[in-house]
């Protein structure tokens, strides 16, 4: 019972974090000038590794805890 509310809670942690690194990548792209050259290549490459760990997150919690 306990674990499957810490998965919940981890799993909506995770769709947080990468909401946030999409939303910080595409204002600075649309920043522009210095910052954008700077930050939003590396950003949205944060964007996606977040992404890949939170589907493998997520596929894995459904695989092990289905009923």
């Amino acid at each position: 019972m306990i674990s499957g509310i810490l998965l919940k809670i981890f799993s909506i942690i995770l769709l947080f974090a990468v909401g946030i690194v999409l939303i910080l990548g595409i204002g600075t792209l649309f920043k522009g000038g210095e910052t954008s050259k700077k930050y939003s290549n590396k950003l949205m490459q944060l964007r996606v590794l977040l992404q890949f760990v939170a589907i493998i997150a997520l596929v894995g919690f459904a695989y092990f805890f289905k009923n």
